[in-house]
């Protein structure tokens, strides 16, 4: 298995998992807060894998979390130190390292602002409506 291989199949977890905390938790916290509580009904009705989810929401949002924790330590730590030896980059194809960082690093910042939309709607947007008013 290449560094390349293990860095992408890694960020692309972490951009499913927390695309999983923004549909379970944070989607339709907002569309209710709009009043669009019917259209959460139908999709709920046609998506029902969400209501688990939902049930699950604090797995969910650890599981994320994690796998978000592991790829940056992991895009920030580990792949320079292997592409510096070499050990990851094919010596006929020198740009094929600085393309695949670039890529990873997209996938990671999406994924965690993804999950900090999902955390901030699951657990502090109705402290703060409340507060407000």
């Amino acid at each position: 298995m290449s560094a390349t291989w293990k860095t992408r199949s890694l960020g692309y977890i972490s951009l499913f998992t927390s695309l999983g905390t923004l549909l379970c938790c944070a989607l339709p916290s907002l569309m209710v807060l709009v009043g669009m509580g019917a259209t959460v009904a139908s999709l709920v009705s046609t998506l029902p894998w969400l209501i688990a989810l939902s049930r699950y929401k604090n797995l969910t949002f650890a599981l994320a979390g994690l796998l978000i924790a592991v790829n940056s330590v992991y895009i920030y730590r580990i792949a320079p130190g292997l592409q510096q030896t070499g050990r990851s980059c094919p010596v006929d194809q020198p740009s094929a390292c600085t393309t695949a960082s670039r890529v990873s690093r997209t996938i990671l910042w999406t994924s965690t602002g993804i999950y900090f939309i999902g955390l901030f709607s699951a657990y502090l947007l109705g402290p703060v409506l409340e507060a407000i008013g």
